[in-house]
């Protein structure tokens, strides 16, 4: 059965990861950045300023809420939980041990245009949410494929039939990116380095997913707001000491990845191509596997924010991207590259270091420095950022049953999610990666035909945002599809504003 399996995930992997795709991800980040004017760049002090920087000067961002919305912050953690998993640890092992030194190069590249591809989701999220009868925001790609897509002359079907294949393959990769791939990675790796039985690990898991999952999107986002901050700080401090430690290596290293993403050969290192193609598939692959821009999926936390501009909530995308990937697997890729791992001059496995397996990569750089305590914290950090994806992808997943079968049976769903927790505890490593593979490339596809699509819409309200804020125009602002919803979000935008710090 899990030849099958393997046999039918290779033949539908090949398709939905072949180049026509990535093509398309990377197009439509290039085209939401050139709409919005380089939005990402032109206005970087802006949107840094009304993100991160606004988090300790405005308390309207962190405020708990009392309805069935979260705060901005609560929005940005929890998605932050599901996309700062193992895809910035083992995924960018796994990156530069299949496509050598160069594809972090080409997950910085699809990463500066998938800002614009997130901003782009969250925005037509914004614009198209709605509440539910209890009063809480439901948003989501499904929802903009449905009701935007769908509005265009002749694409009624279309739209609907997009937004329930997008649903559809959103709660199966609920399992595979936001489940099986990560248990999987804590398990082994909380194995290697502290000798637990994979099978205790995963009933431990199971508990420990359960108790907050049952609870809905208020304790997974009160649980993300305290643990995310905190897994970051420390990951980020611990992989820095390791780069100052191995400081004269730094250039060695950044001429290593700029050499390889443009290397016109096939080098072969431990039977593993790194030329330019294997490069930038796998850069591209880790990439949104990491971050998730294009995938349509945080879209959905963020939808269930209680701020009122669309383009407010964009640049929490800009900013969960940057955070991702240019910070974080930045370090994780620095730290593997000058831990001797990988020889720095042919970019491929190093003499004799062909036994160690790339999901191990990390935890052998720190062992180098810190003996058996840093494999130690290199499986206690995974454990922490994949078990914060299992929450956020939890969301997600109830998001998409809740669309196609509605709200009863969401419950159902997080008993059945809660349950393949072990079963990805006990399943192969590279079977639960591939798997997690070909949803994100099924995700993708009906979500950036609708962000396309829709394209010029999100340069409207982008537009309309720049004309206000930055230009002091007096124009009509565009927060909602829907004239009910707008005029609530305008009256709501007067009277309580919405945390701008200009």
């Amino acid at each position: 059965m899990i030849e099958t399996i393997t046999h039918i995930n290779d033949t539908v992997n090949g398709f939905v990861w072949g180049w026509p795709a990535l093509i398309l991800l990377g197009i439509t980040g290039v085209i939401m950045t050139i709409l919005t004017k380089f939005f990402q760049l032109s206005h970087f002090r802006h949107w840094i300023k009304n993100t991160i920087g606004a988090i300790f000067r405005d308390r309207h961002i962190t405020r708990h809420t009392k309805d069935h919305s979260i705060s901005q912050f609560q929005s940005l953690c929890t998605a932050l939980a599901a996309t700062v998993g193992t895809g910035n640890i083992v995924g960018v092992a796994g990156a530069i041990a299949a496509g050598g030194p160069g594809a972090v190069f080409w997950m910085w590249l699809i990463a500066f245009f998938g800002m614009m591809t997130n901003y782009s989701e969250n925005v037509l999220g914004i614009l198209f949410r709605k509440k539910d009868e209890k009063g809480a925001w439901h948003g989501g790609a499904m929802y903009y494929l449905k009701e935007g897509l769908g509005s265009l002359k002749h694409c009624k079907k279309i739209g609907a039939v997009l937004a329930v294949l997008f649903s559809i393959f959103c709660l199966l990769a609920s399992f595979g990116i936001g489940n099986m791939s990560q248990v999987n990675s804590m398990v082994s790796n909380v194995e290697a380095a502290f000798g637990l039985p994979t099978y205790v690990m995963g009933i431990i898991l199971v508990i420990l997913v359960g108790l907050v999952v049952v609870g809905g999107l208020k304790r997974v986002a009160a649980v993300t707001e305290k643990l995310v901050p905190i897994m970051v700080i420390i990951y980020f401090i611990a992989a820095l000491i390791l780069i100052v430690l191995h400081a004269n290596q730094i250039p060695a290293i950044f001429a290593s990845i700029f050499k390889c993403a443009f290397s016109i050969r096939a080098a072969v290192g431990g039977g593993i191509g790194a030329g330019i193609a294997a490069a930038m598939k796998w850069g591209f692959k880790r990439g949104v596997f990491s971050n998730e821009a294009g995938l349509g999926s945080s879209v959905m936390v963020h939808s269930s924010s209680n701020v009122k501009e669309p383009v407010r909530q964009g640049m929490w995308g800009v900013f969960e991207v940057f955070a991702d990937t240019i910070i974080v697997c930045t370090l994780t890729a620095v730290v593997i590259l000058g831990s001797g791992v990988i020889d720095l001059s042919t970019g491929t496995v190093a003499a004799g270091a062909e036994s160690i397996a790339s999901s191990t990569y990390m935890s052998y750089a720190f062992s180098q420095v810190f003996g058996p305590v840093g494999a130690g914290f290199i499986a206690i950090a995974i454990l922490l950022f994949a078990y914060s994806t299992v929450l956020g992808w939890s969301h997600y997943g109830s998001t998409a049953c809740g669309y196609l079968l509605g709200d009863k049976a969401v419950k159902v769903y997080r008993i059945i999610f809660v349950v393949i927790v072990f079963l990805g505890s006990i399943m192969k490593a590279q079977l639960a990666w591939d798997i997690s593979d070909t949803f994100n490339g099924l995700m993708m596809i009906p979500n950036l035909i609708g962000v396309l699509v829709l394209s010029p819409l999100v340069m409207r309200a982008t537009k309309n945002y720049v004309d206000r804020h930055m230009r002091n125009k007096d124009v009509k602002p565009i927060l909602s599809m829907y004239a009910d919803i707008q005029a609530a979000q305008e009256e709501a935008l007067r009277t309580e504003g919405d945390g701008e710090i200009m």
